[in-house]
């Protein structure tokens, strides 16, 4: 096998998992749509630190767990160690021997470089007749916290920020899921309103988390009222009285290789 280390956000592994646990959680359906089978071999790709990899595992699939971040699958192998885990690109991998199912949760909308590139690998690394299973961003994800993101960029005097993720509308990728040799069997495109519990800071903390790579580079004085404006901006659509939410948008969809 072959997997190369992208260049991808520095993830928190330790933020991720008890800020942002609702990435795992709410990827359960999931893996209920996956229907994993004893002996079947399944790739995890954007694994994170392995918790929907060991729920897999334990239906009695072989399992090899992949992501971008070095943290996370140091995470994944301490949590985990019965499980294969691999740091690896979703645009760069290759596998030696076929696998009966490919699984992303909450992980394909990080591979923007070149999703078309992403489906190739994936396609190449199941037998045919095997099934891609996943779930991930679709168009309008997040839309109230990337515009509150632009706005105070914009007048802060600040270049737009170059968003990193890719949120495909339902007839794109399945566009591309056939042209690249899949029938597509099932896809939903559903509103999924997530509360940020964890996030006292509302869509500033969420900031942070996801997109700290667009803090890279300020001036350090900045940062926060920089944060504090992007909270202003997005508290009308995304404050309640419960907490925050983040607007989510979900495409799920299970596709099988021709």
């Amino acid at each position: 096998m072959r997997y190369d280390t992208p260049s991808l956000t520095r993830w928190n592994s330790r933020a991720y998992d008890s800020s942002f646990g609702y990435v795992s959680a709410k990827g359960a359906p999931l893996v209920e749509l996956l229907d994993p089978q004893p002996g079947e071999r399944v790739l995890d790709l954007g694994c994170g630190t392995g918790v929907l990899t060991a729920e897999i595992a334990s239906r009695g699939a072989r399992v090899l767990g992949i992501d971008g971040s070095p943290a996370m699958i140091e995470k994944a192998l301490a949590q985990f160690p019965g499980i294969d885990f691999i740091v690896g690109d979703g645009h760069d991998f290759t596998v030696v021997e076929g696998y009966d199912a490919v699984f992303s949760n909450a992980a394909l909308h990080w591979m923007s470089r070149d999703p078309e590139r992403v489906i190739e690998n994936v396609r190449e690394a199941l037998l045919p007749g095997g099934r891609f299973v996943a779930e991930m961003g679709g168009a309008g994800n997040c839309a109230e916290l990337t515009a509150a993101m632009s706005t105070a960029w914009r007048e802060y005097g600040l270049p737009e920020p170059g968003l990193p993720w890719y949120f495909p509308s339902p007839a794109e990728y399945a566009g591309r899921l056939e042209k690249h040799g899949f029938v597509v069997r099932l896809l939903e495109y559903f509103d999924r309103p997530t509360p940020l519990d964890e996030c006292p800071g509302g869509a500033a903390d969420w900031v942070r988390m996801f997109a700290a790579n667009l803090l890279e580079g300020l001036p350090p004085d900045l940062v926060d009222p920089l944060l504090r404006r992007v909270n202003e901006l997005a508290a009308p659509a995304l404050r309640r009285e419960t907490g925050w939410m983040a607007d989510y948008v979900r495409l799920r969809f299970a596709a099988v290789r021709r």
